[in-house]
């Protein structure tokens, strides 16, 4: 069995150039850093891009078996930094390899049973491969948790209602997700955070993890909520934090069980995210922590 991280591998084109990025791409290569065996599931191009992506990707470990290759070109995303790091993309998506899905080559989850199911970013809202996924995502969760993270882009659909109707139907399939407190002010104006991931929890959702950058990370389960403080770091920009707490999420999946991350369990986990996530915002670009970084970051 292996963790399946499902979603796109893009090119983030920099201020300072271009780096290998994609929201899922980031998450599984943190998990492969963290040593575990990973999956991860999209179209990789063959062009010059493609080319750098799956490099990157296997120099990490990550597993790129059920990968599609394709002649398609690569999506890339024009990352712009604000004066606190925070990033912002504009993205070039139509007709890529990255958003090529199809049912006749994604894996079969009956056969192949994976342990995990992380899914999220841009697959999920832009069509046709979120309906394709979707789809696959349901077939997914009879054998394995589904883990979602919307990692909303309004840039690319700014409709509100339209990406919360989306994101909605994923989290009625999911048992995890993780979303930043940007994300649900975008998508709920004006209604407080309790209020909508106790909605979700009440719908089936065992967990919903929020992220708030330097303000640390709340979980949510039915039996209340654990709060952790953000690491204490000199932030270089903040890509691919929350994809790095998306990992140990699915880390904690696999030590813990779903139903196991509550009360203090939970905290721990909790606590092991926003000190990981503190060290990618360390470092420029999404270069999550390896095992032996995080330890020994822990152990400070």
């Amino acid at each position: 069995m292996s963790i399946w991280v499902c979603g796109e591998v893009l090119i983030d084109i920099l201020p300072t150039g271009p780096v290998v990025g994609g929201g899922p791409a980031n998450t599984a290569k943190a998990l492969a850093r963290l040593g575990y065996e990973v999956d991860f599931i999209d179209g990789i191009s063959s062009d010059a891009y493609g080319v750098s992506a799956r490099k990157e990707l296997e120099r990490d470990g990550v597993g790129l078996s059920l990968a599609l290759s394709s002649d398609k070109p690569t999506c890339t995303a024009t990352v712009t930094l604000d004066s606190k790091g925070s990033a912002s993309y504009e993205f070039l998506i139509d007709g890529t390899a990255t958003f090529d899905f199809n049912s006749s080559w994604l894996p079969d989850p009956e056969r192949l049973k994976p342990s995990v199911l992380h899914i999220g970013t841009l697959v999920t809202i832009v069509e046709p491969a979120s309906t394709t996924l979707y789809d696959w995502a349901v077939k997914c969760a009879e054998f394995a948790p589904v883990v979602f993270d919307p990692n909303v882009r309004s840039s690319v659909v700014g409709d509100r209602d339209k990406y919360r109707a989306a994101v909605e139907k994923w989290v009625g399939i999911s048992s995890v997700v993780k979303l930043s407190d940007d994300d649900i002010s975008w998508l709920y104006p004006g209604e407080a955070m309790d209020e909508v991931t106790k909605r979700w929890i009440a719908g089936g959702t065992s967990l919903v993890v929020v992220t708030r950058g330097a303000h640390g990370i709340i979980g949510y389960t039915e039996h209340g909520f654990e709060e952790v403080d953000g690491a204490k770091v000199v932030v270089v920009d903040t890509v691919g934090a929350g994809d790095t707490v998306g990992a140990i999420l699915v880390e904690g999946i696999i030590k813990h069980s779903v139903i196991g991350l509550q009360g203090a369990t939970l905290n721990a986990v909790l606590h092991r995210a926003a000190i990981a996530a503190g060290i990618t915002v360390s470092r420029a670009g999404a270069q999550p922590p390896r095992l032996h970084e995080l330890v020994e970051a822990l152990d400070a």
